[in-house]
């Protein structure tokens, strides 16, 4: 189950539905699972376009939530160069999903795995809902930081770490949160370790880019694997999201750890190739799900 955000964001040349639990649930829907998406939406175009998606990709839509006095979520996209820079607006319809919908919701579904991020916890209204959804399950819990300025603060961050079992965060938000917690390790595998003891985490991921990413568990135990180079880079919107959601399948299949990192770092590379998060169509998908064996 994910929870969260859903948005469109908006290029100069075209518009494209995403969101980090959006993007996610799309690529796991892809590998074969059947992921749950908890967010609101707008009575508007953009709904209209999304749950179209969601069918024709054969997701379930029985976690979208309407709602009548806000709009759909939407991001602008900046780009320079293969670098992308986001601005989001606020008081959109996923700062408004209802706790007790959330609620009911999980409680059909009975979730492996809730993942969620910080953005839409940006809103009291969403906070809440969050929080419903943590009570009404005892599944692992999956924090993917993805820090948004200005939309988040040390508060809302320390409410997610303590919220998880386990989180997922890339070397510069790392770094963020030595700056706010004043970790006192002297490198990032040193930090990690303080912030699995400071809130009881069972491990911590970090993803570099094209160096690739790296697992410190609760025991000390580190597993590192080299990064895979997209050999035409386009841009690098999403790859965040489809290295959550090959992490996830692992997880919920028992692959070994470096086999895990090794293949989401992977496909996060093959995205790196196309425009946008979400490829168009399946055959994306196919030569991994063939080397995979899914």
């Amino acid at each position: 189950m994910l929870f969260g955000e859903v948005l469109a964001d908006i290029f100069v040349d075209r518009k494209v539905l995403g969101g980090a639990p959006f993007n996610v649930a799309r690529h796991l829907q892809a590998f074969g699972l059947r992921p749950v998406l908890i967010t609101r939406t707008g009575n508007d175009e953009l709904r209209r376009e999304l749950l179209e998606a969601m069918s024709e990709a054969g997701m379930s839509d029985q976690g979208i939530q309407l709602d009548a006095s806000h709009p759909t979520g939407q991001v602008m996209v900046h780009m320079d160069g293969t670098r992308h820079r986001f601005e989001i607006l606020p008081k959109q319809a996923y700062d408004y999903i209802h706790a007790g919908l959330t609620h009911l919701i999980a409680m059909a579904v009975r979730p492996e795995l809730v993942y969620f991020g910080t953005l839409a916890q940006r809103s009291a209204r969403s906070a809440q809902a969050l929080t419903a959804l943590i009570h009404s399950s005892r599944a692992p819990r999956l924090l993917d930081i993805n820090l948004r300025e200005p939309w988040y603060d040390k508060s809302i961050i320390e409410l997610s770490l303590k919220r998880a079992n386990a989180a997922k965060l890339n070397q510069e938000e790392l770094g963020v949160l030595a700056s706010l917690f004043r970790l006192p390790g002297k490198n990032d595998l040193q930090r990690a370790g303080d912030l699995i003891r400071r809130f009881a985490l069972d491990s911590i991921l970090v993803t570099c880019g094209d160096s690739g990413s790296w697992l410190l568990d609760n025991d000390g135990k580190v597993v590192h694997v080299d990064g895979s180079v997209a050999p035409s880079l386009v841009d690098t919107v999403g790859a965040g999201d489809g290295f959550s959601a090959v992490y996830i399948l692992g997880l919920l299949r028992n692959w070994p750890t470096k086999s895990t990192l090794q293949r989401a770092n992977a496909f996060a590379a093959a995205l790196c190739e196309i425009h946008g998060a979400i490829p168009h169509g399946s055959d994306f998908y196919k030569p991994f799900l063939k080397d995979w064996k899914l």
